[in-house]
């Protein structure tokens, strides 16, 4: 590929950079927040702000599409049936603001400075959204589009995608494309660039562990009757062992072990372990026997307590025996590992370890799927060869530790594979108070997105 292709990107972004941010901060402004239902509102008008921003930018049609929950809001030009289509996935909707005093400015009123955007979603996931309607809009100004291009943006990625897949399997027919293509992910650093091939899928269930009828006096009940936070925890620390392993039984039946090649290509990233461990403020790491760090998040299942509470936590003392306890238990799976057949063996399990003197209840969540996509797809390779030429290295291929299950979904509604070109960073502190972007991630992926159509032939 010549080298005027990047640069009439770079021009592009150069010339129109102001309205750019005009654009996306138009998105910022409104707290679609997906979590809270007073801003349904907020989220409808979001959904028609991503819809008018989609026919500006050269769609043929775009439109807010109604589901049971959020809306969908949908878009395409298409300039040829017989060539290849190109489905962009993202979404509209953020995470809670929360708490708010942690803010160095107002969430929702984005602001620029120490090259970078600063508000809630300017990565997660609007201004990585926004990146491929404007690589699109570049594509489709200049003639250089040579694909026909779907947009798919949702409402409740924050909530788990309760209804898109619904929507998908819907609309399959109108959805249907050769490639998803995804921004929603981080990469190793703006240095080591890198392509996510894959993605754990998680499961997620409350476990309510009861005892007496009612809270007793610990003086003259303690010690003669069990209490349900002691039976709780013992529950709990008896589902990991001391190599680090899950004890579910059944768990890792459907585990892959993964290649010494495939650790080797993970292996390539840059990790400084003295770094990782001072980033989080902790003095030593844990995790299964065997794998290192980069492993232990990537190509192996876990299992977290992400909750629990149960008897007084107020001011002072209160010297009682509590009724119940309870805990939030996620269990990230790797792919081949079904999300219905692991909560199934969890709920059976911890039935089946609740000693007599308790009853225990489990209340299903969430489970969904992962996905592993291979690094040999020309979709792939065209990715990989459009981030080489933006930042002069060759992209690691990675796994990613979160999880986007409603990818696994549509991949196996639409039979298109996902492709995530993600290029947030660790220190943009995505779900977290002061949330940013730094400009040059965000241009370099206009710019990478650009040429991924170029190069996918």
């Amino acid at each position: 590929m010549e080298q005027n292709n990047l640069a009439g990107i770079r021009q592009y972004i150069g010339q129109n950079r102001e309205r750019f941010y005009e654009e996306l901060f138009s998105l910022l402004r409104i707290p679609s927040v997906s979590a809270q239902k007073e801003h349904h509102p907020d989220m409808l008008a979001c959904a028609e702000r991503m819809a008018e921003l989609l026919r500006e930018a050269g769609c043929d049609e775009a439109g807010v599409y109604p589901t049971d929950g959020n809306p969908v809001v949908f878009g395409q030009k298409i300039l040829d049936p017989s060539l290849k289509t190109v489905l962009v996935y993202g979404h509209y909707d953020v995470q809670p603001a929360e708490p708010l005093e942690k803010w160095n400015s107002d969430p929702f009123e984005p602001v620029i400075h120490d090259g970078a955007i600063w508000g809630r979603g300017a990565n997660d996931d609007k201004g990585q959204s926004f990146m491929h309607i404007k690589a699109f809009e570049y594509l489709v100004r200049t003639g250089k589009l040579t694909h026909n291009v779907k947009f798919v943006f949702e409402g409740e990625e924050e909530i788990g995608s309760k209804h898109l897949a619904g929507w998908v399997a819907g609309h399959k027919e109108m959805l249907a494309c050769d490639v998803i293509l995804v921004s929603d992910t981080t990469m190793i650093s703006d240095k080591v660039p890198s392509i996510n091939c894959g993605m754990r899928g998680v499961t997620y269930l409350q476990l309510d562990v009861k005892g007496p009828d009612k809270d007793l006096h610990s003086g003259h009940y303690g010690g003669a009757v069990a209490n349900p936070i002691n039976t709780l925890c013992d529950m709990i620390s008896s589902l990991i062992d001391k190599d680090g392993r899950v004890t579910i039984p059944g768990f890792y039946d459907d585990v892959v072990e993964v290649s010494d090649a495939d650790r080797a290509e993970l292996a390539r990233a840059p990790f400084d372990l003295e770094e990782y461990k001072e980033s989080i403020g902790v003095r030593e790491l844990k995790g299964e026997k065997g794998f290192t760090t980069i492993e232990r998040t990537a190509i192996r299942p876990c299992l977290d307590v992400c909750g629990i509470w149960g008897g007084y936590t107020g001011a002072g003392s209160k010297t009682v025996l509590p009724s119940e306890a309870h805990a939030k238990i996620s269990m990230r799976i790797v792919p081949n590992q079904k999300a219905d057949r692991i909560i199934a063996l969890a709920e059976e399990h911890l039935k089946a370890i609740a000693p007599p003197y308790v009853t225990v209840n489990i209340e299903r969540m969430d489970a969904g799927n992962g996905f592993l996509i291979p690094i040999t797809s020309s979709a792939y390779k065209a990715a990989s060869a459009a981030m080489t030429e933006v930042y002069g290295i060759e992209p690691v291929p990675s796994r990613g530790g979160g999880s986007i299950c409603v990818l696994a979904e549509m991949r196996n509604i639409l039979g298109a594979d996902p492709l995530l070109m993600g290029f947030g960073l660790e220190r943009d502190t995505i779900h977290s108070p002061n949330e940013s972007y730094l400009i040059r991630q965000f241009e370099a992926g206009m710019e990478s997105i650009a040429l991924f159509y170029e190069y996918w032939k």
